[in-house]
C-alpha cells in the first residue's frame, strides 16, 4: 500500500506556552485535494506551516513523502504560499523575476529559461489574471496583486504537493476562477492540494474533502460540506464530526475578525 503524501501522529504545537495544536492525526493521500476549515484563530495556519517544518512541534510525528520531516530534504516536489506574504523583497523586481524563481528547482542553475520554463511562467502568470504584466514591477502592484504573484510563483514550479495559506483573500472573483482553473491542471496532472480557506468559491468543485479545525484540534474530516462553500452566509450544517457532536460554523468575511494564529 502506498504510503500517504502527508502524515501525521498526535502531533502538539505551542506558541509562548499556549497550546495551539492538540492531537493533529491526518493523512492526505497522493493526488487529494484538501480545505482546511475553521474559524479565525482556530490553528489552521499553524497546521499548514507545521506540516513544512515551519513550527516544530513539541509532540508527535510528522512525514512527507513518507519520510520524517527532520530527514526530508525534497523540497523541490512542494509549493507553499503563505498567509498574508508580500512578493516584494527590497530589491526591484519584476513579475516574470519573482515568478521565474518558482523554475529554479526545474532547471540548472546560471542556464538561460528553457522554452518549458518560459510558457510554465507565462502560464502561471495568466493562471492568476496578471497576463501581459510579466515586465511590470512587483514594488508597483496592490498587496492582492502581490499574492497573485506568489501564487504563480508556486504554480510555475508545478510542484506535486501544493499547500496555500488562504490563497484567494484579497483576489476578485474572475481572478479565482482563473486560479481554481489552475490548480485543476495541477489535480489533473496528479497533484495534491491543502489549502486553508474561510470559503472554497470557485474553488468548491476541485476539493474533495475537508478538515475542520476548532481550537486547536480537527473536530471534522470528511466531505465538505454546503456550509463551507458559502460560509459567509452564516449557515449551519451538521456533518460527521470526529469525537464530538458538533461542527463549528466557518468564519465568514463579515464576521468580527480575529487575528489567525500563525
Amino acid at each position: 500500500m502506498t504510503a500517504p503524501l502527508i502524515h501525521t501522529r498526535d502531533v502538539a504545537v505551542e506558541l509562548g506556552g499556549r497550546p495551539v495544536l492538540r492531537g493533529i492525526d491526518l493523512s492526505v493521500a497522493a493526488g487529494e485535494v484538501v480545505a482546511v476549515l475553521g474559524a479565525n484563530g482556530s490553528g489552521k495556519s499553524t497546521l499548514v506551516r507545521t506540516l513544512l517544518g515551519l513550527v516544530p512541534p513539541v509532540r508527535g510525528d510528522v512525514e512527507l513523502f513518507g519520510t520524517r520531516l527532520d530527514a526530508f530534504r525534497a523540497w523541490e516536489r512542494v509549493g507553499f504560499v503563505p498567509q498574508r506574504a508580500t512578493a516584494t523583497s527590497g530589491v526591484p523586481a519584476t513579475v516574470g523575476e519573482v515568478v521565474a524563481a518558482g523554475r529554479l528547482s526545474r532547471r540548472t542553475p546560471f542556464l538561460p529559461l528553457r522554452r518549458a520554463d518560459r510558457d510554465a511562467i507565462t502560464a502561471a502568470v495568466e493562471a492568476v489574471g496578471l497576463g501581459g504584466r510579466l515586465g511590470d514591477g512587483v514594488s508597483t502592484l496592490s498587496g492582492g496583486q502581490q499574492q497573485r504573484v506568489l501564487i504563480a510563483r508556486a504554480l510555475a514550479g508545478e510542484p506535486e504537493l501544493l499547500v496555500l495559506d488562504e490563497p484567494t483573500a484579497g483576489v476578485d472573483v474572475q481572478s479565482q476562477r482563473a486560479f481554481a482553473d489552475a490548480l485543476g491542471g495541477l489535480v489533473a496532472r496528479g497533484a495534491t492540494i491543502v489549502l486553508v480557506a474561510h470559503e472554497l468559491g470557485p474553488l468548491a468543485d476541485l476539493v474533495g474533502r475537508a478538515v475542520v479545525m476548532r481550537d486547536g484540534r480537527l473536530v471534522y474530516d470528511g466531505p465538505p460540506l454546503a456550509a463551507f462553500t458559502d460560509a459567509d452566509h452564516g449557515h449551519h450544517h451538521h456533518g460527521a464530526p470526529r469525537g464530538t457532536d458538533h461542527v463549528p460554523t466557518v468564519a465568514g468575511p463579515l464576521d468580527p475578525l480575529s487575528r489567525e494564529v500563525e
